[in-house]
């Protein structure tokens, strides 16, 4: 018998099993009114009811539903009420300027908009057939109480979701991920992190971003509880944590350096010492920031590598028995690997030092672009544009984004390798290590830093001579220029290429 898997199958046994108990808790500031704390039962009348809605308003199965909204419960029942029957949910980044959401809805066809109350005034004149603007006034707009949804014959390998890129390149693309992906990605995502229906889910990950990566459907599908958390803000993630007993949460390295900003002011334990799991991707993490989560915080440090091409699960590194009792410093190299391949996940290293994946959560294309498609699958393996390499243990380590890698007088120099011993330094609190045009070496390496308030008194020549100290010299920063902010996506992902651009201008090609 082969029954196809689809995302529904999550919220099913969520409906069937635990239906009383609390799915959600929203955002409680939520503009325009959240949907509170709702149980399973009252999850799926939601959801079924958004589908019946979809079906009076005459958008059929295989036309494409977009959202752009920070975390929302309005947002979680769209992953479901969407894709669950027949049509493809297109999440996008609530970041994005007026053009690039107009260009991602007339890129996909999208047939309808919904959107956050705060995005009324950024996406009010972008042309769609259904425009709404979310809230509790306007729910008559969005689901149809009581409605029955119409049928639809389940197909795994249909498309559910469009997730465009977080825009590291300077046009985003549509990633199509199939029900059949999505429900791998999710099972062997929440295997390997131990969901269990013991969890508390907080997003502080952006569900936009991969679809949160999975998480409203692995954490659902085993009954846990989710939070949903609007904006990240340290001491407000601790206050969460505290006050629903969060056990797992994600986000990038910068959610994490925001989490130990508020604990060193934070009066009394630690919320969720000894209890928090949290898991981190979007780029590597130094290993003091690994050190401190464990040390400071008493939280599990979890690593994965991924892309939303992959949805986004390829590797996954958590602490093993036999480090249990290495030093602080010494499990964090460890761990500072992006980790080993997940379940069903091969990976290879090219003779170009790139990573290639093969696996059921790899895209099935890039929407209506077959040739950047053709470009990143050859020969059935997905080319990820990542460099790295893969050790003994089968742990892969990420150097650099292959047009990261940074040349200089004929030697590669990985960026991330220069930020990971800056980032060591004290006084610095963020930092972005690029290329920049040089005469006699054809590009050299620039520090764009950004230090604490004691760290005013450091100068230039500090931090590029504590980085000539700790590595060979051709790695090693020419200059430095200090910064009040670093400009990130809402991923917490530098990107590199805008900040490249001022210092390329007028060249003909990125590389001199």
């Amino acid at each position: 018998m082969k029954v196809p898997f689809t995302v529904s199958d999550f919220l099913y046994r969520a409906e069937n099993v635990y239906p009383d108990r609390v799915a959600l808790a929203d955002e409680p500031e939520a503009p325009g009114g959240g949907l509170g704390e709702i149980t399973y039962a009252r999850f799926g009348e939601l959801v079924r009811a958004q589908a019946a809605k979809l079906d009076q308003l005459g958008i059929g199965h295989g036309e494409r539903v977009a959202m752009v909204s920070q975390n929302a419960g309005r947002l979680m029942t769209s992953f479901y009420g969407v894709s669950g029957y027949g049509r493809i949910f297109v999440p996008i980044n609530f970041r994005l300027s007026h053009d690039e959401i107009s260009y991602i809805i007339d890129h996909c066809g999208a047939t309808m908009l919904l959107v956050d109350p705060s995005m009324e005034d950024t996406c009010k004149d972008i042309d769609v057939e259904h425009f709404v603007v979310m809230g509790t006034d306007a729910d008559d707009q969005m689901y149809a109480p009581g409605a029955e949804p119409a049928p639809w014959t389940p197909d795994e390998d249909v498309t559910a979701t469009i997730n465009y890129t977080s825009g590291t390149t300077a046009r985003p693309k549509g990633v199509q991920q199939t029900h059949r992906a999505l429900w791998v990605n999710a099972t062997t995502f929440g295997w390997h992190s131990g969901v269990s229906d013991r969890d508390v889910y907080l997003h502080t990950l952006p569900m936009f971003h991969c679809n949160g990566w999975g998480m409203p459907y692995a954490v659902t599908g085993m009954g846990g509880k989710h939070v949903v958390q609007r904006e990240v803000r340290g001491p407000e993630i601790l206050k969460r944590i505290e006050q629903h007993g969060v056990t797992l949460m994600c986000g990038a390295p910068a959610v994490v350096a925001a989490v130990l900003d508020a604990a060193a002011e934070w009066e009394g334990p630690i919320p969720g010492s000894g209890q928090v799991r949290m898991v981190v991707a979007g780029a590597p993490p130094p290993t003091r920031t690994i050190a401190r989560m464990e040390t400071e915080l008493g939280w599990e440090f979890i690593q994965i590598y991924g892309l939303t091409e992959t949805a986004p699960l390829l590797t996954m590194n958590r602490c093993r028995p036999e480090w249990d009792d290495f030093e602080p410093d010494e499990k964090a190299r460890k761990l500072s690997r992006a980790g080993a391949p997940a379940i069903g996940v091969k990976i290879d290293v090219d003779n170009q030092g790139e990573i290639l994946a093969r696996a059921n959560v790899v895209l099935e294309g890039y929407w209506e672009q077959p040739e950047a498609t053709a470009e990143a699958i050859v020969d059935g393996w997905f080319h990820t544009g990542d460099g790295g390499s893969m050790d003994d243990e089968h742990h892969v380590t990420i150097s650099d984004r292959k047009k990261d890698v940074i040349i200089s007088g004929g030697e590669n120099v990985s960026s991330i390798e220069v930020e990971d011993v800056l980032f060591s330094h004290p006084a610095v609190t963020e930092v972005a290590v690029i290329g920049v045009p040089d005469e006699k070496w054809g590009e050299t390496i620039k520090a764009l830093v950004v230090v604490d308030a004691a760290g005013d008194a450091v100068s230039e020549r500090d931090l590029i001579d504590f980085c000539r100290d700790r590595m060979a010299h051709f790695k090693c920063p020419t200059s430095v220029e200090f910064r009040e902010e670093l400009a990130r996506t809402a991923t917490g992902k530098l990107q590199k290429f805008k900040l490249r651009a001022p210092y390329w201008e007028g060249m003909e090609k990125q590389i001199n």
